[in-house]
């Protein structure tokens, strides 16, 4: 008789890929088959962002490629400069993202049990947190290069390579994100290297600050041949021109191959591919070993303060209190059940890194922009301008603030899980608690964001009455995309599911994030044309404020009232 045939055991991370890829599948099936409304609207979403930005950047190119002898400068300038910061801000998500993923996941700890290779498992999750950092720099540069191809009437192959060239990019800052994430979990706990990392943080503010000073346009310089007032304007982004940077090997391959030099080209192709080969093959190989041993250290430290607490006496037998609860106690005219409660939500943020490294990203960016409105504000004369750019800033803040909103103040009451039956039996109640969690997360929010707006336009030199008007207009904002926050979190939730992000992903985080959006571009456009009225037309303005003020009220006080009466089904 002839043997069985045996057939080999499928690889372990053949098997991961194929697992998650059928239940992502399957709930996107199921999401589809439960709401259809859900399946449309994210449709619609996705299709009207992509129509709009490839609009966008397709006008915006051809505006360029008019100025004869300047559009192609100014176009590969801004590609150099938009591929480099893109990299940069891969690189953090990268991090943050496979920081989390490695370290701070319930399926890493679960799947570390099973007997599967470390470096499988790391593949695994690298590949993971890979996508989850690039899909939006995906959804971004696509119709820009899209735009670009088609203004520059450039063939199909061009389309073709390029979509090469932004898997090879992608994956660079994956891997030296992941890389990152290694040694930041592996020696996060030892002092010096806190104090050298906090030391280099300080020290790369500095020099920035020190060094990225734009030079304002003088009418000397304007007076003198276009080209050189064009190159010294342009002189603080030369340093996105450094070979060795990967954005400059993309930047170069995309813009010669449209240029018909297909060998450098190929040689700048070669040159990313060679790098990623080499680093992506080091971190399949040889970063399994490392892997455990940094999850084993992370996983059994308590606290990466440890080193920088004052050691106590041993006879003190009573529990130390941390910084949040002495706080808490030095406030004796608050309720002493809403001050725990918000003690109990500020940890758990803090806990996690996911969540307020996102939040110090967004609003780090929008800071950093904001304080270099110094850097040309003198060149802004006609209030035209002026009130264009602080629309413009306000549009920005508010949707970086609907989108921490949506991210994080939605999931709060999906949060509470299974202990929300004992929230219902204390004699808070759940509605009091939702209560507390709107006006902590509106007044933390807006400490955040009045304080952007009025810097913003205090830098654009406006008058007081213009600062505390959109000063007001952000606060009213701010209350409204909480309290609409919270009252879908607490009408569409989702008690058996503990990771945000996923929440979010839901029907109600989806309907959240677009009712957002579509608030803020409906209050910017009602107000920058309304306020702006022409002398003779003043009742515009009381209108635009009016109809605002209803808008605002309209989409976060008829949530949260829906929301707070659905709490009656939870605690009957």
């Amino acid at each position: 008789m002839s043997e069985p045939v045996t057939r080999p055991a499928p690889s372990p991370l053949l098997l991961l890929l194929r697992v998650n890829a059928l239940n992502s599948w399957r709930r996107l099936l199921a999401v589809r088959d439960q709401s259809r409304l859900l399946t449309s609207i994210i449709g619609l979403f996705v299709v009207g962002y992509l129509g709009l930005s490839f609009w966008l950047f397709y006008y915006a190119l051809s505006f360029i490629a008019k100025f004869p002898g300047l559009g192609a400068v100014l176009t590969e300038r801004l590609l150099f400069v938009l591929f480099a910061f893109l990299f940069g801000l891969l690189l953090l998500s990268n991090l943050v993202i496979g920081y989390t993923n490695l370290f701070r996941n319930r399926e890493t700890t679960f799947l570390l049990t099973l007997p599967i290779s470390t470096q499988s498992l790391f593949n695994w999750k690298f590949i993971e947190s890979t996508l989850l950092a690039s899909w939006a720099f995906l959804f971004l540069i696509a119709p820009l290069l899209a735009a670009f191809g088609l203004v520059r009437g450039l063939p199909w192959h061009f389309y073709a390579l390029t979509l090469v060239l932004i898997g090879l990019f992608i994956l660079l800052p994956g891997i030296l994100g992941a890389w990152l994430a290694l040694l930041v979990g592996r020696f996060l706990d030892r002092r010096l290297f806190q104090v050298t990392l906090l030391a280099s943080a300080v020290a790369l503010l500095a020099l920035v600050a020190f060094w990225w000073k734009a030079n304002p346009a003088t009418d000397e310089l304007l007076d003198k041949r276009t080209l050189e007032a064009l190159d010294q304007l342009l002189a603080k982004t030369r340093f996105t021109l450094f070979p060795f940077l990967p954005s400059y090997w993309l930047s170069s391959a995309v813009l010669q191959w449209a240029e018909g030099v297909f060998r450098g080209a190929a040689f700048f192709a070669l040159v990313l591919l060679s790098y990623t080969l080499l680093f992506g093959g080091l971190a399949f190989t040889r970063l399994g070993n490392l892997f455990f041993d940094t999850a084993s250290a992370v996983q059994s430290r308590g606290s990466v303060r440890f080193g920088w607490r004052p050691r106590r006496s041993p006879k003190k037998d009573r529990p130390t209190l941390g910084a949040l609860e002495i706080l808490a106690a030095s406030c004796p005219w608050f309720d002493r059940a809403a001050l725990a409660l918000v003690v109990k939500d500020m940890r758990m943020f803090w806990r996690d890194t996911t969540q307020w490294g996102q939040t110090v990203m967004l609003f780090g960016l929008l800071a950093v922009y904001i304080v270099n409105l110094r850097n040309f504000t003198h060149q802004l004369t006609n209030p035209f301008w002026i009130n264009l750019v602080a629309f413009l800033n306000l549009g920005a803040c508010s949707l970086n603030l609907a989108t921490v909103t949506t991210r994080f103040v939605f999931p709060q009451f999906s949060l509470e899980g299974r202990r929300l039956w004992v929230i219902g039996m204390s004699p808070m109640g759940l509605e009091r608690v939702v209560k507390i969690k709107y006006w902590m997360s509106s007044a933390l929010s807006l400490a955040v964001t009045l304080s952007l707006i009025t810097l913003s336009c205090w830098l654009l030199k406006m008058t007081w009455d213009r600062i505390a008007f959109f000063g007001a207009v952000v606060a009213v904002m701010t209350f409204a995309l909480n309290g609409l926050a919270v009252g879908l979190g607490v009408l569409y939730p989702n008690l058996k599911e503990a990771n945000p992000s996923k929440i979010v992903s839901g029907f109600g985080g989806t309907l959240c994030l677009v009712l957002s959006f579509l608030y803020i571009l409906a209050s910017v456009l009602m107000l920058g044309f309304g306020t702006a009225a022409l002398p003779g037309h003043a009742s515009w303005v009381l209108e635009s404020i009016v109809a605002f003020v209803l808008l605002s009220c309209g989409i976060g006080w008829l949530p949260l009232k829906l929301g707070l009466r659905q709490l009656k089904n939870f605690e009957a």
